[in-house]
C-alpha cells in the first residue's frame, strides 16, 4: 500500500507539472517486494494443477531423499502463489467442455469422491454435415470426437473447485492480482512478476484508492495464462523462444448456455458439427453438448486464419443458430450466459520453447491443443504436473537456471502429451487448403501417423494475420451482405451488445484502455481502404466501433474497452498487428461463472 506522505509527494508533483508522464512517475514509486519460491500466472487448469501436484509431490519427493532413493536434497516447505487477474478463481475460464479425465486421474485418482464438479457422463456421440437445410449424421462417428465414457463440464466450475484444493493444501492465491510485467535480472533471467497498478484513471493520473503493484518475485516462474497470454508474448520475444517454431494458429470459440424445453436434447449427448455456415475456404465448426436440468452447451469455431475480412465469428455462431435442426433443438428454449474465447489451433510445430531461466510455459500458453479431438484440458493439466515435477528437481538441485529447466520439454516430450499431439501436428494447417482438400488429408494424417498427405513431414500454417485478404485482392468474393438475412429478434439470435450483457462483463470505465492501438491514422486510412476496418466483425465484444468525426470528414476508431471479454482476438487477427492486449485493473472483465 502507498504511504499517505508518497500520495502527498505525488499530488504534490501532478500539481505542479500537469499530468504528462504520470505512467513514468508511478513507474518510479518504490514498489513492496514480496519473496516467494514458485510464482504461477494465471489460474487456469495447467497451472492449478502444476501447483497442486507440486505440494503434493514434495513430501514423497523429501521422503525418498531421506531413504536416499532419490538424489539431490529435501524441498521442504516452500511458498507458493498464483496470480488471476479474475475476482475469483474460474471468473475467466471459458470451455466447450468435454474433458478427457486422464490427467486428472493421474492428479487425484479420486477426484469424483472428492468432489469434482462433473455435470455428466457422455452417453451418445454423434457427427453432423451441414448443408444449408439438412444436417447429415455421420454413419460412424470419427474416432478422434468420440467422447463416450468421458465428462461434459463447465470448466470455470472446475477451477473454481482445483483454487480450493490448492487453498486446503496451503498455497497461496492472489485473485484481482493481473500479472503487468515479467521481470529480469541483468542477464535476462525471469525473476518473478509485476502486478498491475490499482487506482489509476483514465487519463493515467492516480485516483485516490490508487495502490502500486507489488513485485513477487520467486526462483521459478510459471506462466499459464491461456491462450495469447501477455506475458507469454513478451517473453518469447524478448527471448527468441520462438525462433525454432511455427507461428501460431488461432481460432476463435463463440459459446452460449442455453435452458431448453425436456426432450429438445438428451443428457449427455455430444454432437460436434462441419459445414454451414463456413465456406468452404474457412475452417469452422459447432457443437451442442447436453448437460444436466435440460441445459445445453451450444457454440461455434471459427479458424481466424479466414481469408475474407468480411467475415465475423460471433455472426457465424448467431447463423449457425437458424439451421432448421438447430433451431429446433433451441426451440422454446431460453440462453443464460454468454462467452468468447481464443484458441490456439497451430499444434505441435507451434510451440515454443518451454523453458529459459527462471521460467516455464505450460497449458494453452505452450500450445498443447489437441485440434483434431478439440481437447486440451488434458493435456493442460499434464503439461503442468510435468512442469511441477521438474520445479522439484530444480529445488532438489538448487539449480533454477535452464540446465535444470530444460528437463521440462524432455519430459513432455517423454509423456503421452507427445504420443497424442505428435500424431495431429499437421491437422489444422491441412484447413489452410480448403475443407475438401482437408478432409482427404487430415484422413491420410490419420492412418500414416500425421504424414501431411501421406508423405509430408510437416505442412507449413500461415497465421490469420498474413492470411487475411485485403478487399480489391478478393476479386469480387467478398460478400459485404454475407449476414444481411440474419435477425437478431434477441430471443434465439442475438446482436454482440445482447451477448455481452449475459456474459457478465464489468470493467470500471475510469482507467486506462487496456486494448493499445498503436497507430489509429492507420485504421482511419489504409485499414478502411484495404480491410474494411475488420475489428469491427471479429472482435465478438463490439469492442471496435468506427465512428464518424464531422470535424475530419472521416470515420475514426473507437475503442469500447469496457466491453472485451478478455478472448484477445483483436491482437491476434488484426492484419497489421498493431493492437496490442495488456492486462486491465484486477477484478474486471467476463463473469463465467457455471460456463
Amino acid at each position: 500500500m502507498l504511504s499517505s506522505i508518497a500520495l502527498i509527494f505525488l499530488d504534490i508533483i501532478n500539481f505542479q507539472y500537469g499530468i504528462g508522464n504520470h505512467f513514468q512517475r508511478i513507474n518510479m514509486i518504490e514498489r513492496e517486494q514480496i519473496e516467494m519460491d514458485v510464482v504461477f500466472v494465471g489460474a487456469g487448469p495447467a497451472n492449478l494443477a502444476a501447483a497442486l501436484h507440486l505440494k503434493n509431490s514434495i513430501a514423497e519427493h523429501d521422503e525418498l531423499v531421506e531413504r536416499g532413493a532419490r538424489p539431490g536434497q529435501k524441498v521442504g516447505d516452500i511458498e507458493i502463489g498464483i496470480v488471476e487477474k479474475g475476482p475469483y478463481v474460474g471468473a475467466h475460464i471459458l470451455s466447450g467442455a468435454v474433458m478427457d479425465p486422464i490427467a486428472i486421474r493421474e492428479l487425484m485418482p479420486d477426484f469424483l469422491e472428492q468432489g469434482c464438479p462433473v455435470d455428466t457422463v457422455v452417453t451418445e456421440d454423434a457427427a453432423w454435415y451441414m448443408t444449408d437445410k439438412k444436417a447429415i449424421e455421420a454413419p460412424i462417428t470419427p474416432p478422434p470426437l468420440k467422447n463416450t465414457g468421458k465428462y461434459i463440464i463447465s470448466l470455470s466450475k472446475m477451477c473454481e473447485w482445483l483454487g480450493e484444493k490448492c487453498e486446503e493444501a496451503g498455497i497461496n492465491i492472489f485473485p484481482e492480482f493481473p500479472a503487468a510485467e515479467v521481470l529480469y535480472d541483468d542477464n535476462d533471467r525471469v525473476v518473478g512478476i509485476r502486478t498491475g497498478d490499482k487506482g489509476i484513471d483514465k487519463d493515467g493520473k492516480p485516483k485516490g484508492n490508487f495502490e502500486p503493484g507489488v513485485d513477487l518475485l520467486a526462483k521459478v516462474t510459471v506462466l499459464g495464462e491461456g491462450s495469447r497470454g501477455s506475458l507469454a508474448k513478451q517473453l518469447t520475444a524478448r527471448l527468441g523462444l520462438k525462433e525454432d517454431s511455427e507461428e501460431q494458429v488461432y481460432s476463435l470459440g463463440v459459446k452460449e448456455l442455453w435452458e431448453v424445453p425436456s426432450g429438445n436434447f438428451a443428457e449427455g449427448r455430444v454432437v460436434h458439427t462441419l459445414g454451414f455456415p463456413s465456406d468452404t475456404d474457412t475452417y469452422g465448426g459447432g457443437w451442442i453438448y447436453g448437460m444436466k436440468n435440460n441445459v445445453i452447451s451450444i457454440g461455434y469455431v471459427t479458424g481466424l486464419d479466414y481469408k475474407d475480412p468480411m467475415i465475423d465469428p460471433h455472426a457465424e455462431f448467431q447463423k449457425f443458430k437458424t439451421h432448421p435442426k438447430i433451431a429446433e433443438i433451441l426451440k422454446g428454449g431460453k440462453m443464460l450466459k454468454y462467452g468468447a474465447k481464443s484458441i490456439n489451433t497451430g499444434g505441435y510445430y507451434t510451440m515454443p520453447k518451454l523453458y529459459a531461466d527462471g521460467v516455464l510455459i505450460v497449458g494453452d500458453s505452450g500450445s498443447f491443443l489437441n485440434g483434431q479431438r478439440i481437447k486440451g484440458i488434458h493435456t493442460a493439466m499434464k503439461s503442468g504436473m510435468l512442469a511441477a515435477e521438474t520445479i522439484i528437481s530444480a529445488f532438489a538441485h538448487e539449480d533454477f537456471s535452464t540446465k535444470t529447466l530444460k528437463s521440462y520439454e524432455a519430459k513432455v516430450n517423454q509423456s503421452w502429451i507427445y504420443d497424442e499431439l505428435h500424431p495431429v501436428r499437421n491437422f489444422h494447417a491441412a484447413f489452410q487448403k480448403g475443407r475438401w482438400k482437408a478432409l482427404v488429408n487430415t484422413g491420410l494424417q490419420f492412418v500414416t501417423g500425421g504424414l501431411a498427405w501421406g508423405v509430408m513431414p510437416k505442412e507449413h500454417g500461415i497465421p490469420g494475420y498474413e492470411r487475411m485478404q485485403q478487399i480489391n485482392d478478393r476479386n469480387g468474393h467478398s460478400d459485404p451482405t454475407r449476414y444481411a438475412d440474419l435477425k437478431f429478434d434477441k430471443e434465439s439470435i442475438f446482436d454482440k451488445i445482447t451477448d455481452v450483457y449475459h456474459a457478465g462483463v464489468a470493467h470500471d470505465e475510469d482507467q486506462p484502455s487496456h486494448l493499445h492501438v498503436l497507430d489509429t491514422e492507420i485504421c482511419a486510412t489504409r485499414c478502411a481502404e484495404e480491410y474494411a476496418n475488420p475489428c469491427q466483425r471479429f472482435c465478438p465484444a463490439a469492442v471496435y466501433e468506427m465512428e464518424f468525426n464531422e470535424k475530419r470528414n472521416r470515420k475514426e476508431l473507437k475503442v469500447n474497452f469496457s466491453n472485451c471479454v478478455h478472448c484477445k482476438t483483436c491482437d491476434i487477427a488484426d492484419p497489421y498487428q498493431i493492437i496490442n492486449w495488456v492486462t486491465p485493473e484486477g477484478g474486471g472483465g467476463p463473469d463465467y461463472k457455471g460456463m
